[in-house]
């Protein structure tokens, strides 16, 4: 599975329970969850918009503008993410126009949108920018590109940090498949990202670093840590110049010029 990964569009539908636990259910997805509604605040606030959330996941973000009185589509190519997503829909009795199908296949026959989320999609597509010209696409002029990416620096770095046999997967580049945990086999970097939201029309407005300083800390410094203080660094510096090209992940909003 490991030498395939990259090839294709990854599916998730065997992670769902590791995402709910570890990921959403954790600090990690509190805090994303907090920076990212930071960030989108003032659309959330707007009069009523047209929203594609596109690879869904659980549904969080589509639910939040859902919740706020948005007309939402949502797509994921992972059946059971889409169900979980589906329920909270109907839990919260909001209407969320759902389908299971790549964002590709949706982007086809999706009317333009005033808010485009893209979130932790792009890294795990087989061709990455590619398939953000397809859903960036959608955005219409004067609407608003939401791109949250697993951050290609942050991998080398953390990487490189931790030695050992993690050094020959960075030279080489093949740093998926290796460890426990579940690697994206197509980080970006912010550089990269920059690059083609301004040859593609668009102008970054905020770009915010989720993580900046967690994740590179040892599982022994974290425990003897105040995460009160920490997140109070994490949270200072987390919109500043060089420390949010080095988050986990990175959030960039963009408007379509």
């Amino acid at each position: 599975m490991a030498k395939e990964r990259g090839k294709y569009d990854y599916n998730f539908d065997g992670f769902v329970e590791k995402f709910e636990r570890s990921i959403y259910g954790s600090f990690k997805g509190e805090w994303r969850l907090k920076l990212l509604k930071e960030d989108l605040q003032h659309l959330h606030d707007a009069s009523a918009l047209d929203v594609w959330d596109a690879g869904c996941g659980l549904g969080q973000m589509s639910l939040w503008f859902a919740k706020a009185g948005h007309r939402v589509s949502a797509n994921d190519i992972s059946f059971k993410m889409l169900e979980k997503a589906k329920e909270a829909f109907a839990k919260a009795d909001v209407e969320v126009a759902t389908r299971k199908a790549p964002a590709q296949e949706v982007a086809a026959s999706l009317p333009l949108q005033d808010l485009v989320l893209y979130h932790a999609v792009i890294e795990w597509t087989a061709k990455p920018l590619e398939t953000l010209e397809v859903v960036a696409g959608r955005v219409k002029p004067g609407g608003y590109l939401s791109l949250l990416f697993f951050n290609e620096h942050a991998l080398v770095y953390r990487n490189v940090m931790q030695g050992s046999w993690r050094l020959g997967t960075i030279l080489e580049n093949r740093w998926y498949g290796r460890g426990k945990r579940l690697t994206p086999p197509h980080p970006q970097s912010p550089e990269t990202i920059h690059g083609w939201l301004a040859s593609h029309g668009f102008e970054v407005e905020v770009q915010t670093g989720i993580r900046v300083f967690h994740d590179y800390m040892s599982k022994s410094a974290l425990e003897e840590t105040d995460m009160e203080e920490l997140m109070a660094l994490e949270y200072r510096y987390c919109r500043k110049p060089t420390y949010r090209n080095m988050g986990r992940y990175i959030h960039i909003l963009a408007k379509r010029l």
